[in-house]
């Protein structure tokens, strides 16, 4: 008799409702490298992968909306989402961007509650969608997955912190500043980086409205950055990092 291999229930569930791409090797070493997913173990990791569904995205469409109760994490595989919440006034604000490898919604998943911001696309990416029941499964099986969940919640909750205290100690040259640094391959030297979305959402990102934005622009050139279109050349990554690090009020004076 043939032997007959049942799926869990969770497996079926993901796959009908949301699609199931197969995804490719380079995906999965992304997942399996992921925060959330690289302290599992490969057993587990293959449970996770086999559970979650995989999509591409376009430009502008949404994951989910502010108030959808939420039953899944999701890791993007390449390209940038951001969580926003719109105000009362309707005006929109970005709590968080995430690209390649970055995991959310962890928190609201397991607790099935709804979700507090809303996704959205903000380029072309790819996205793994896991259930929050093949987590909490895991869970039970090894404990120690509990300690992956929990460092990736934590990275969520130092990301807020740190971005609290750019908005209060950093002026807004110093936060732009910042923002190229993480985009640098290198750590000196010049380099020339591509701002990965419109300067609309990374104004935004930095707590600024858009003419800010371009103001703090203007102010680092003194400090050798050059923004031609979506990039931005600068001249030397010390001198850079340097003027992030000044007293605020010495980096506003330098920035007049």
């Amino acid at each position: 008799m043939a032997k007959v291999t049942l799926r869990p229930w969770f497996i079926f569930y993901a796959q009908q409702k949301h699609g199931n791409d197969m995804p490719s090797e380079r995906h999965k070493k992304i997942a399996e490298n992921s925060l959330l997913l690289k302290s599992f173990s490969p057993e587990m990791q293959q449970m996770v992968l086999q559970a979650s569904s995989w999509r591409t995205y376009e430009r502008g469409e949404t994951l989910f909306l502010q108030g959808e109760k939420a039953h899944a994490i999701h890791i993007v595989m390449d390209g940038w989402i951001k969580l926003y919440r719109i105000a009362p006034n309707g005006g929109e604000a970005v709590v968080s961007v995430f690209t390649k490898g970055e995991s959310f919604g962890e928190a609201v998943a397991f607790r099935g509650q709804a979700y507090p911001v809303s996704a959205e696309a903000v380029t072309a990416c790819e996205v793994m969608r896991i259930p929050s029941t093949a987590i909490l499964e895991g869970m039970r099986k090894d404990p120690e997955i509990s300690i992956s969940v929990l460092a990736s919640t934590f990275a969520h909750l130092h990301s807020l912190v740190s971005q609290l205290e750019q908005l209060k100690a950093q002026t807004g040259p110093q936060r732009v500043a910042e923002f190229l640094l993480d985009l640098c391959e290198n750590e000196t030297g010049e380099c020339e980086v591509t701002l990965p979305y419109d300067k609309f959402l990374i104004a935004g990102k930095l707590g600024m409205k858009p003419e800010s934005l371009s103001r703090s622009f203007a102010r680092l050139k003194s400090a050798g950055v050059k923004i031609n279109r979506n990039h931005a050349e600068i001249e030397n990554i010390d001198r850079l990092r340097a003027f992030s690090e000044t007293d605020p009020v010495e980096a506003w004076h330098k920035g007049c």
